[in-house]
């Protein structure tokens, strides 16, 4: 009975260990795994660039075929707009792990894999796919669906077992979809989208801004995503827009744009923290995705806004309406909390239903009130504050301060309750073990 129990025992805690450490691993990062290999310096610059980096780190099962510095060049020196470079390097990136063993053990000597081209929708029919043949003397050849047979596997740079591989070809896969000229992003109308559908004060505000416009244009070729007030909010909104200095009107429009591309699909699937056009060293500006169902909400310390509208969603620009103006910290940080309207005082000015004070105190109560009252007022800080005062938290709903770690805890929170789940589960499965 006494080794039954034992085994029991070591059982349940080896399960315990084993799903803890299942829980606390964390998602890869392809620049930082790139960073360690200064050859692939190049192609890790353009991974960035056109911000197919973001779109790799959150995908699960992957593979990355990196050329090095001396083979980037031939696809650095044709001047390709950053559009079609991410069309080119999107084809290298299979939607499927293929560490070196794999590579060479594939079944019936050839594998069809998709790639992020393909996924994207811009491939035409299976210019997306890349062809893995397995060849004489053991090479493993690279040839997108219906081209030719040039580029070769060279080694494994770094893999993550069934998560992520990062693998060297021995030169860029040549393919004409990929290389096909896109429309210059830059050229797209932004403002006149945003004023054909329910946007148009967003829209006049961000072209009387001639700084956040222009990085409006520049954003987008790599890829952006813009969250705009509805007309009702944002006509609300301007007179405390108005009352901003000229750098924090520009902050705060470029907060607003996040420069990334990312569909409604996408924005479904993520959840966390977001960079904006606006984050800069120490100024975050970031907001966070929270999603349920086909609900999308957008949330800062401040206040939380929902998507209601697409206005355009065609790779490399995204820009959906939200009911209400999603505002910054860095800026609004005495808005954080919307105070409930006090009760109305009576006419002698005392608290209604409030015992009156002795006469000899009373005089020093009232002293007291209005030293309270002076003290309050100069605490709440306008909404022109400078950005060096923005890491002082927002004052909460009972009057103390919030906690200056709020922003890090709300990203573990998903994961720290995964693991108490599992804690309790398994404490649980080990009680009922012990019992039997």
């Amino acid at each position: 009975m006494a080794k039954k129990m034992s085994t029991v025992i070591t059982s349940s805690i080896l399960l315990f260990l084993l799903l803890l450490l299942a829980v606390d691993t964390h998602a890869h990062n392809v620049t930082r795994l790139l960073a360690n290999h200064p050859s692939f310096s190049s192609f890790n610059h353009l991974l960035t660039k056109t911000h197919l980096a973001d779109e790799i780190n959150r995908r699960t099962t992957i593979t990355i075929c990196a050329v090095n510095n001396a083979a980037m060049s031939a696809l650095t020196s044709k001047g390709y707009t950053i559009s079609t470079l991410k069309n080119i390097l999107s084809l290298h990136v299979l939607l499927d792990y293929f560490g070196a063993k794999k590579l060479h053990q594939i079944g019936g000597g050839s594998a069809l894999a998709a790639t992020l081209f393909q996924a994207t929708r811009a491939a035409p029919g299976t210019t997306g796919f890349v062809n893995i043949t397995m060849l004489r003397g053991g090479k493993v050849g690279f040839r997108p669906d219906g081209g030719d047979m040039s580029s070769f596997f060279v080694k494994s740079i770094e893999e993550v077992p069934y998560n992520i591989s990062v693998i060297q070809i021995s030169r860029i896969l040549p393919s004409d979809a990929a290389s096909a000229p896109t429309t210059a992003p830059a050229e797209m109308n932004i403002s006149g989208i945003m004023s054909a559908h329910g946007c148009k004060v967003f829209a006049e505000t961000l072209l009387s801004n001639p700084g956040a416009s222009k990085t409006y244009q520049e954003s987008v070729e790599g890829g952006m995503t813009v969250f705009c007030p509805g007309d009702d909010a944002m006509k609300a909104f301007l007179p405390k827009y108005k009352n901003l200095t000229a750098p924090k009107k520009e902050a705060f429009l470029n907060f607003l744009a996040v420069p990334t591309y990312y569909s409604m699909a996408m924005l479904k699937s993520n959840n966390g923290p977001m960079n904006t056009l606006a984050t800069d060293g120490a100024n975050k500006f970031e907001l966070t995705v929270q999603n349920d169902g086909e609900k999308v909400t957008l949330t800062t310390r401040i206040n939380s806004v929902q998507i209601v509208n697409t206005l355009i969603d065609e790779q490399p620009l995204a820009i959906y309406a939200t009911d209400k103006v999603l505002l910054p910290k860095e800026l609004f940080k005495a808005l954080a909390v919307e105070a409930p309207a006090p009760a109305p005082a009576p006419e002698d000015g005392d608290v209604a239903d409030s015992p009156k004070p002795a006469k000899g105190k009373a005089k020093g109560k009232k002293k007291k009130k209005k030293k309270k009252k002076k003290k309050k007022k100069k605490a709440a800080p306008s909404p022109d504050d400078s950005f060096g005062e923005s890491d002082s938290p927002a004052e909460g709903p009972d009057g103390d301060a919030d906690d200056e770690n709020a922003d890090e805890a709300s990203a573990v929170r998903i994961v720290g309750g995964a693991q108490a789940g599992f804690v309790v589960g398994l404490f649980c499965l080990f009680a009922s073990s012990w019992l039997i």
